[in-house]
């Protein structure tokens, strides 16, 4: 079968050599016999026959300049009466050549050319071919029937298997056509798909990294301040710090582990609304006042991905206190669940997210954070408080049931 796809394939490849090879068979077989016999007597049939199988080495380059070869030797045979020579079979072959890989209106009139040319031929070689003029008429119009029936019907046949070649090749080439559309985009879809992925990675690294670091920041700082005064909380601060880096480091390497298909890394649990204490409780120790209400129990669960969404638009909302307010913020961390879904509200009396050179690329933490929420068809708004501060809330729906 492999040897089959690979001979298909390489003749697909190569028609001209094909076509060449078919008109040397056809001169082999119906020209040398013909012109070795010395049937007919005269050379002009060789002649004639050599003129009707040569155009056939480029019938598929230039169909309908071999076709208008083809045709005007067998008018001009006509016209000065040389005799039928074997060679006319050629003319079959150019019918389904034209019907195949000609246009359309070659084809036609090339299939119209040959049927009238196969009426005025058998009227003009009728005494040959046994039509005789002098026979009587019910002897000669039933064989002249016959034989046009014959010939009209060997046209008819030719024209027809070429035409569905011509339906089969353009059948195939739309195949290919739809298949490499489809391919062109399998391949945006993983192009797409790629740079989701990136996005999210993106996301979860500035949440791990952002967070931790503003964290550590501000112990070092509280640090710096009191080692000459209170060593005791430089040292417990000192400490903070330490527990902040080995958590981010701890999560960063699940991330990469995830990323490498580290079963170990990637069963690891992801963070969810249970973990929202231990977060407050990191973040008070960088002396941030945060009071944490929960109001109402969940009509039904959240999927685990939108309570790491939850979790996340908390982290970002602290840590964009740290950046922004400074530790000597109060802020109100609120997880109302109501009917519809749960609603996260983050409240601080700072001075909100004013520009700081010192925080170069802020605000790509709401817009991670807002793309997140959008994944649960969930809404997010930050902005300035009336009074002062700044105010983060977020709502993500439950599970639809």
């Amino acid at each position: 079968m492999d040897i089959h796809l690979r001979l298909a394939r390489w003749v697909r490849a190569h028609p001209g050599t094909i076509d060449a090879w078919l008109a040397l068979g056809i001169f082999v077989f119906l020209v040398l016999p013909f012109a070795a016999s010395g049937v007919g007597g005269m050379s002009p049939t060789v002649v004639v026959s050599v003129a009707l199988v040569l155009p056939l080495a480029w019938r598929r380059s230039r169909v309908v300049l071999s076709a208008s070869v083809i045709a005007g030797v067998s008018v001009l045979q006509l016209v000065t009466g040389i005799e039928p020579v074997p060679a006319q079979f050629v003319i079959l072959v150019t019918i389904y050549t034209l019907a195949a890989f000609g246009p359309r209106w070659a084809s036609l009139g090339g299939l119209g050319l040959a049927i009238a040319g196969a009426a005025i031929g058998l009227v003009r070689y009728g005494d040959l071919l046994g039509v005789s003029g002098s026979d009587s008429v019910l002897t000669t119009v039933p064989l002249f029937l016959i034989l046009l029936f014959f010939v009209e019907s060997l046209a008819l046949l030719a024209w027809t298997m070429g035409d569905l070649a011509r339906s089969r090749r353009l059948t195939y080439r739309a195949l290919q056509d739809r298949n490499r559309r489809l391919e062109v985009e399998r391949q945006q879809e993983r192009d797409l798909a790629a740079a989701d992925e990136r996005s999210h990675i993106a996301r979860e690294m500035h949440d791990i990294v952002a967070h931790s670091l503003s964290v550590i920041i501000t112990q070092a700082d509280g640090a710096r301040y009191a080692s000459a005064h209170a060593p005791e909380i430089a040292v417990r601060t000192l400490g903070t710090i330490a527990d902040t880096g080995r958590g981010s480091l701890r999560e960063m390497r699940r991330l990469l582990g995830v990323l490498r298909g580290d079963e170990s890394a990637s069963t690891r649990p992801l963070p969810t609304l249970d973990d929202i204490d231990s977060l407050i409780q990191s973040v008070r120790r960088s002396g941030v006042r945060i009071d944490c209400r929960r109001i109402g129990t969940p009509r039904r669960p959240l999927p685990l991905g939108a309570e790491l969404t939850a979790y996340r638009v908390v982290q970002e909302s602290l840590t964009n206190v740290l950046k922004h307010a400074g530790s000597a913020t109060s802020t109100e961390v609120s997880l109302e669940y109501g009917p519809r879904g749960l609603t996260i509200t983050v409240d601080d009396d700072g001075r909100g997210a004013a520009p700081d050179p010192a925080t170069a690329g802020a605000g790509q933490g709401i817009i991670g954070m807002t793309e997140r929420v959008r994944l649960y068809d969930g809404t997010v708004s930050a902005a300035p408080r009336t009074g002062g501060g700044y105010r983060v809330e977020a709502f993500i729906p439950y599970t639809q049931a």
